[in-house]
């Protein structure tokens, strides 16, 4: 089985503006950086597609997506720095409380 090429999303963007600019055809362009046509075609339809993106005001969906993600690793990393905080105490008391050997009595 073959294994697929990932292109860099600064690759597909020269590829496409260079079709863009049609200066040559998309077969020439597929054959100069080694890439199909129709693949060079589906990046150019997606490129022209969301295009309008640029433009828009305010975070993008993928922007707001990654902030939520991110404000939720933060609240559970508070939490995990909390319960941290409370077993650290909570053996600092039963350490006093009980004395220092308590745990291997305890077993």
């Amino acid at each position: 089985m073959e294994k697929r090429n990932h292109y860099s999303p600064e690759f597909k963007s020269q590829v496409v503006l260079e079709v863009l600019r049609e200066e040559a055809t998309v077969n020439e362009i597929a054959t100069k950086y080694g890439v199909h046509p129709v693949m060079v075609s589906r990046w150019k339809q997606e490129f022209v597609e969301r295009a309008s993106e640029v433009f828009k005001k305010g975070p993008s969906e993928a922007e707001k997506k990654l902030e939520a993600e991110q404000k939720h690793v933060a609240d559970l990393e508070r939490k995990v720095g909390q319960l941290t905080y409370e077993v650290d105490w909570l053996k600092k008391k039963s350490d006093e409380l009980l004395g220092p050997g308590w745990k291997k009595k305890m077993r």
